[in-house]
C-alpha cells in the first residue's frame, strides 16, 4: 500500500510528488500520460524560464520525479473508492493508498448533442455510481467509446434492467467486458422527452426508448473521480478547503479541478500545499 497516490501528471500532481518524495513518503502516480500543458504552444510567463512549450515543461517535470524515483503507473483511472484505504481502480488494476490527490486538469465539456442539456438532471447523468438507484429495472443508455463508458455501464448492469452503449459514430474501444452490452455506433442526432427524457434518436432516424443516459466520454474527469466517492463538487470544481483538501478526509485536489487560474504557478503552488499538509498528517 502507497503513502499517496497522485492522479495526473501535470504541473500540480508533479509538484505535489516532488514534495512528497523528498520528504521520504512511498507515493505512486497513475496518469494516462496526457496533460493540458502540453497544448500551451508557448510559455512566456513562468518565473525563471524565459520561453518554453507545454510539451516540453511537460517533459521537464517528468524527468524531474522519475530522477527522484517516483514511479509512474501509465493507466486510465476509471473509479475511487474507500475500504478502510482509498482504492484507485485503473483499467487493468487496483492501487491502495492513505491519501489520494486528483490532479487531472478540468472538466470535460458535455457532448454537443441535442436534448442533452436540456435533460440535465431530467434523465441525463453523469455519475453512475451516483445515480443508478434511481433507475432500478429502466432502460438505460451510456455516451461513451472507451474504457470509461464500460466502467459506467457495468456499475449500471445489476440495477438497471437494459444497458446500451451509445458510441455516437465512433469505434468501440477493444474490451472484453463491451461484450457484455449491446453497443450503437450508429451516431445520435438529439435527445428528446416530455418532462424526463424518454428517447434517443440516430442520424439513420431509428430511435430507442430510454428512461436515462450516462455521459461517459474519453476519460473520468476530475469531478467525475471526486463525485464517485462523495467529494462536494460546484460549478464543476471539486471543492477544497486551505490545505487543498476535499470534503472527504484524506482526498485532496489541486490544479484546474480546483477552479480559479487557471495557469501553471497556481497549479505548481496547490500541489505543494497538498503534500505539505499530508507530510504533516500521515
Amino acid at each position: 500500500m502507497y503513502d499517496v497516490i497522485i492522479i495526473g501528471s501535470g504541473p500540480a500532481g508533479i509538484s505535489a510528488a516532488i514534495y512528497l518524495k523528498r520528504a521520504k513518503k512511498n507515493i505512486l502516480i497513475v496518469s494516462n500520460g496526457k496533460s493540458a500543458l502540453q497544448k500551451a504552444h508557448k510559455i512566456e510567463n513562468y518565473y525563471g524560464i524565459e520561453n518554453i512549450s507545454g510539451e516540453e515543461l511537460h517533459k521537464v517535470g517528468i524527468k524531474q520525479v522519475e530522477r527522484l524515483g517516483v514511479p509512474i503507473e501509465k493507466d486510465e483511472v476509471i473509479n475511487i473508492s474507500f475500504d478502510r484505504h482509498f482504492i484507485v481502480t485503473t483499467v487493468n488494476r487496483e492501487f491502495e493508498a492513505k491519501k489520494v490527490i486528483i490532479a487531472t486538469g478540468t472538466n470535460r465539456m458535455a457532448p454537443n448533442i441535442k436534448g442533452i442539456k436540456e435533460f440535465e438532471g431530467k434523465g441525463v447523468s453523469y455519475c453512475a455510481i451516483c445515480d443508478a438507484f434511481f433507475y432500478r429495472n429502466k432502460d438505460v443508455a451510456v455516451i461513451g467509446n472507451g474504457n470509461y463508458a464500460i466502467h459506467e455501464a457495468k456499475q449500471l448492469k445489476p440495477v438497471a434492467k437494459s444497458v446500451t452503449i451509445l458510441t455516437d459514430g465512433k469505434e468501440m474501444v477493444q474490451n472484453r467486458d463491451a461484450s457484455d452490452f449491446d453497443v450503437e455506433e450508429t451516431p445520435i442526432r438529439e435527445f428528446r422527452g416530455g418532462n424526463r427524457i424518454e428517447e434517443v434518436e440516430f442520424d439513420n432516424n431509428n430511435t430507442k426508448k430510454i428512461d436515462g443516459v450516462f455521459v461517459a466520454i474519453g476519460t473520468a474527469s476530475s469531478t467525475d473521480l471526486a463525485k464517485k466517492i462523495g467529494a462536494v463538487v460546484k460549478n464543476n470544481n471539486i471543492v477544497v478547503n486551505e490545505n487543498m483538501e476535499t470534503t472527504v478526509k484524506g482526498l485532496y485536489a489541486c490544479g484546474d479541478c480546483t477552479g480559479g487560474l487557471l495557469q501553471v504557478n497556481k497549479a505548481v503552488y496547490e500541489g505543494a500545499i497538498a503534500a505539505l499538509d499530508i507530510v504533516k498528517n500521515i
